[in-house]
Order: structure tokens, then C-alpha cells, then sequence
């Protein structure tokens, strides 16, 4: 009788004493726009897993927008874990202000990118306007919904795939890029702020011809509206767009953080978190999922960024910064300045 008490006694301790050590943890993942629906089920798979594996219980906030903006809110103080942006330069400039280390890009395969995703064409059902590649949209009467690139790093994304589309024409050089861009962002009626702005702009608020959008976001809207509504249009020729994931060091090291933030990194590369990726319609960068789930996307040609724009750095300087390109061939009235 009295083992009995003592191993019941042994036994209920064990269980006080494992739920006292039992944390609960909350991770902020500041990432861009069209990631919402990937991180909620990414979100509640890790928490799941991280449970069985520790007894810990998890909680991921997340904070969604144009990606350069994130940025930025992270760089003014919002307490990141992780950034999971939509261009690598997004996540430099956060480096650039000594909140991760600037190497951050060779912590995790694939240059820290567990997905990748490219920029198509979606157009309303039936595509009244003809639309087949980029240069139907610079044709006199198409309008164009694209988000701001000074904000969105999926504007970002598709100027650059603009841009290298012309630069690889038959003759096509820096003059004749130029002056597609500037045809292009004529077409333009609104500038939102984000990519996800710039999918409602279209899809809920009926504007525009055609959206260039995220392959992702495109597959979503057909999903969500139905495929009697929209189209994809997939051009010739697109950008290989690669939005990568990195711990936001100086914040998870002051939160005590870094081994939940580091596993959830690492759980966006395992064979769960790579399914999730693929049934979200982003492309897997791990080659065993990328062969499993590679028949779901459109084959086209790829580019890089840095074969038609050098490395972000530079596109930022040359593109983006103010008084480069965007701005000297963007006007907010519509008009497009002069060469």
C-alpha cells in the first residue's frame, strides 16, 4: 500500500512538474501580402508539431503588407521574431540598421527561400482584351493593376519581369526597356500600396483589364471566385521571384526566442511544410517537393533578377530609389515624363 502511495505520489509530481515547465510561446512573423493564407495553415502545422515534439504551446502572429513597408515598421521598432518578405533587399535593409546579421542570407538553404513563385497575368473570364503576353499591356486602352513599387516588394517583382521581358526582345536594350516601362505604367490607373490591395483593386472592385500579379495569388483568386471569373495568362518569358525567410536576431535573442523562431525556419523545409507551400501555390525550393509538386505550376522560362538588373542593391539604386527610374517614368498624374 505504501509503494502504491509513493508511486502515486512520484507519478502526480512528474505531472506537476512537467506542466510547469510546459511554455507558452509567441512568435511575431512580420512577412508581405499574399502570404496570409500560407502562414495560417503553416502557422497551425508548426504549432501542432512543436507540441508533440516539446510540450511547449506556440502562438504565431502575424503581421501582413507591402513588403518594403514591413520593413520599415520592423527597422522602427515592431519586435519581428522572423521576416518572412518578398525580396531580399527588404531583409538587407533590416540588416543595414544592425538587427540581424548581414550574412543572414547563407543561414538556410536555397539562399534562405524555402519557396519561390514567379508573375503571370490574370485577366477577366473569357480575356475580352486578347491578352497573351507583356506586350499586350502597353497597348493603347489596356488598363493595368499593379501595386507601387516604392512600397511592394511584388511590385517590385513585376517591374523587374517587365523590364527583363523587354531588355530580351529581338534589338531590346536599356532605351527600348525604358520605354516599355514608361508605356506600361501609363496603362496604370491606381498604384496600391500591396500586392494584396492590388488583387482586390481588380478581382472584388472590378478595375482594370489585366492584374500582374504573383503566380500564387492568381491561382488564389481563381480558387476563391471561382474559375468562371478570371484567367491566368501565362507570358513567354517571367522572373524567377525568390522571397526569402531569416530570424530577426537582435529581437529573438532580447525575447528568448531563437530556438522556437530557428525550428519554425527550419519547418518551412521539411516534407510537411513544403506540401504546404505547394497547396498554398507557392513553388518548392526543395528538390524532392519540387519534382512531387511540380506538374501543378506553368512551365515557362525563368530569369533571375540579376541577369536583367544586377543584384537587388543595385535594382534598388537604379529602379527604385527615389529619383531612379520608377520615378522619372512614373507620374502620379498619369502623364509619363519625357526621355
Amino acid at each position: 500500500m505504501l509503494l502504491k502511495k509513493l508511486m502515486h505520489s512520484a507519478l502526480l509530481f512528474g505531472a506537476i512538474a512537467g506542466a510547469a515547465h510546459a511554455a507558452d510561446i509567441t512568435l511575431l512573423n512580420v512577412s508581405y501580402d499574399p502570404t496570409r493564407e500560407l502562414y495560417q495553415d503553416f502557422n497551425a502545422a508548426f504549432a501542432k508539431q512543436w507540441k508533440a515534439k516539446t510540450g511547449d504551446s506556440v502562438t504565431v502572429k502575424q503581421s501582413h503588407g507591402g513588403s518594403g513597408k514591413q520593413a520599415r515598421t520592423v527597422i522602427d521598432g515592431l519586435d519581428a521574431d522572423v521576416v518572412t518578405l518578398g525580396l531580399a533587399y527588404d531583409i538587407d535593409e533590416v540588416a543595414e540598421h544592425g538587427l540581424l546579421d548581414k550574412s543572414w542570407q547563407k543561414r538556410l538553404a536555397h539562399n534562405s527561400t524555402p519557396y519561390s513563385s514567379t508573375i503571370v497575368l490574370l485577366v477577366r473570364k473569357g480575356n475580352p482584351k486578347g491578352i497573351k503576353d507583356w506586350n499586350d499591356l502597353v497597348k493603347p486602352g489596356i488598363s493595368v493593376i499593379t501595386p507601387n513599387p516604392k512600397t511592394s516588394g511584388g511590385a517590385r517583382w513585376n517591374y523587374i519581369a517587365a523590364w527583363g521581358y523587354a531588355l530580351k526582345q529581338k534589338g531590346g536594350n536599356e532605351a527600348t526597356a525604358k520605354d516599355f516601362i514608361s508605356k506600361l505604367y501609363k496603362n496604370v490607373p491606381v498604384l496600391d500600396s500591396g500586392a494584396r490591395g492590388s488583387t482586390v483593386t481588380f478581382v472584388e472592385r472590378g478595375i482594370g483589364d489585366v492584374l500582374i500579379a504573383w503566380e500564387n495569388e492568381a491561382f488564389l483568386a481563381i480558387k476563391e471566385l471561382g474559375p468562371d471569373k478570371v484567367d491566368i495568362v501565362v507570358p513567354s518569358v517571367s522572373v524567377l521571384a525568390e522571397p526569402p525567410v531569416a530570424i530577426v536576431d537582435k529581437v529573438a535573442d532580447k525575447r528568448g526566442t531563437r530556438k522556437v523562431a530557428q525550428a519554425y525556419l527550419d519547418y518551412l523545409y521539411s516534407d510537411a511544410g513544403q506540401e504546404i507551400i505547394a497547396k498554398n501555390y507557392y513553388r518548392p525550393t526543395v528538390e524532392s517537393a519540387a519534382k512531387k509538386y511540380g506538374n501543378q505550376f506553368p512551365k515557362l522560362k525563368l530569369f533571375t533578377i540579376n541577369e536583367v538588373a544586377g543584384n537587388w542593391a543595385q535594382a534598388h539604386k537604379t529602379h527604385f530609389a527615389d529619383g531612379g527610374l520608377f520615378d522619372q517614368l512614373y507620374q502620379p498624374s498619369g502623364k509619363v515624363a519625357q526621355q
